[in-house]
């Protein structure tokens, strides 16, 4: 069982889902704003958030954003709009995962279950026992884990969540090609999507490493292949 906030002002589909969610036992707190929606998630603990963009108060996708800056809660968008840039952006932004309405309510119930365990969530929503993850290092790139931290040569890095989780995903393989399938399933838990979201994310990256695809140091690209981390020779 999980703890989810549906934010959604259609109030047939609301009671849809909420009744949908709850045979599947799942705890289900509803608001139909997105302010609603901040205030709720400030003051309590959920384990994923579904986010209509087509709020009465507030764009989804500002709300999204401002979500964001207060909680670090896997968020799956449900949207009516299809265009790839869109989607893209919302990826960027920090969505964990979208759907496009209509979707069925059999498949809402598989994307959770797959952002779950993407975000370590088990029996009850409760987090499994694990050891503490060891500090990584790839040459002056360390990544902490434990504190979703990291630094090249000393100085702490200001990573978005999803840029964190693509440093981190690729510092556990140094020296190791992944492919932009692969990063996907893994880090954006998609198994499939569109490549343009990795290579924003890696464009991004690259910058705040200081670097360039065309003078990399520390990420490097195989056209057709995948992209590698290893520290600079």
């Amino acid at each position: 069982m999980a703890s989810v906030l549906l934010v959604e002002d259609d109030h047939f589909v609301r009671a849809a889902l909420i009744r949908h969610l709850t045979d599947a036992s799942h705890s289900v707190r509803s608001v139909g704003t997105a302010l609603e929606a901040l205030r709720e998630i400030s003051q309590l603990h959920f384990d994923v958030v579904i986010l209509d963009l087509g709020l009465p108060d507030l764009d989804g996708g500002k709300a999204l954003k401002m979500l964001r800056g207060i909680a670090d809660v896997p968020v799956i968008i449900a949207t009516a709009r299809d265009d790839e840039a869109g989607i893209v952006r919302l990826l960027n932004d920090g969505a964990d995962d979208y759907l496009t309405k209509p979707f069925s309510a059999e498949h809402l119930t598989a994307r959770i279950a797959a952002v779950l365990r993407r975000s370590g969530a088990g029996a009850g929503g409760r987090r499994a026992a694990a050891p503490p993850p060891q500090v990584i290092s790839v040459g002056g790139i360390s990544v902490d884990p434990t504190r979703r931290a990291a630094s090249l040569d000393g100085r702490e890095l200001d990573l978005t969540r999803r840029e964190f989780d693509l440093l981190a995903y690729l510092a556990e393989r140094p020296g190791r090609v992944v492919s932009r399938k692969d990063l996907l399933a893994e880090v954006w838990n998609q198994p499939y999507g569109a490549d343009k979201t990795v290579d924003v994310h890696l464009s991004w990256l690259r910058r705040k490493l200081g670097e360039s695809a065309a003078s990399p140091r520390y990420l490097h690209t195989y056209r057709g292949v995948g992209v590698k981390l290893e520290p600079p020779r």
